[in-house]
């Protein structure tokens, strides 16, 4: 047995040294159009993975574990991604079938020409907006059914460019006024 461990040792020492893994390229930030796509890109699947989709962990890679939300009505709502990972969760488990909020539905839309996004150097995108907001109404007890407005707001959302991974992910989000939606579509000028 000695030999043999012996031989492996010797073959061991004479192996070529590893090659370390090849880290992934820096990507940069992207600027002008294609920042705007991207970070509208990121907006919509975000809170698709949040509202209508009900699907938190499709969407997590798109939040900064430090992420922190701050609300008008709320103060400091969510102290990190993990934090807000679990309360969708939880959300979308009393939404599925035998939960205490089943078929509950409600969704976000973004208010067409609110948007607007600003570079912040190479390290990432200030993007603001305003939002509506939208629950189902159901047919059942005579309702007339369909997607009521039911509120609306301003957003301001930090992205913070991950050039190793070459995405956006959400730091912070404000969320304030609160109240009224305009009418939405928007009323053209």
């Amino acid at each position: 047995m000695p030999t043999a461990l012996a031989a492996v040792a010797l073959l061991l020492a004479q192996a070529p040294a590893a090659v370390p893994a090849a880290s992934p390229a820096l990507q940069p930030m992207p600027g002008g159009e294609a920042l705007e796509a991207q970070i509208a890109a990121s907006d919509a699947r975000l809170f698709w993975g949040f509202f209508e989709g009900c699907d938190p962990d499709a969407v997590a890679p798109l939040i900064h574990p430090d992420f922190r939300m701050l609300h008008d009505l709320a103060g400091e709502a969510l102290s990190s991604a993990a934090q807000m990972l679990e309360q969708s969760r939880v959300e979308c488990a009393k939404r599925a079938p035998g939960g205490e909020n089943e078929g509950y539905r409600n969704r976000r839309l973004h208010v067409p020409g609110s948007r607007r996004v600003q570079a912040l150097g190479t390290w990432g995108a200030l993007e603001e907006g305003r939002h509506a907001f939208y629950e189902w109404r159901s047919t059942l007890n005579g309702g007339a059914g369909g997607w009521e407005l039911t509120g609306g707001a301003r957003y301001i959302h930090v992205w913070q460019w991950m050039p190793g991974e070459g995405r956006f992910r959400l730091l912070e989000s404000l969320s304030v006024d609160h109240g009224a939606a305009l009418p939405y579509p928007p009323a053209a000028d």
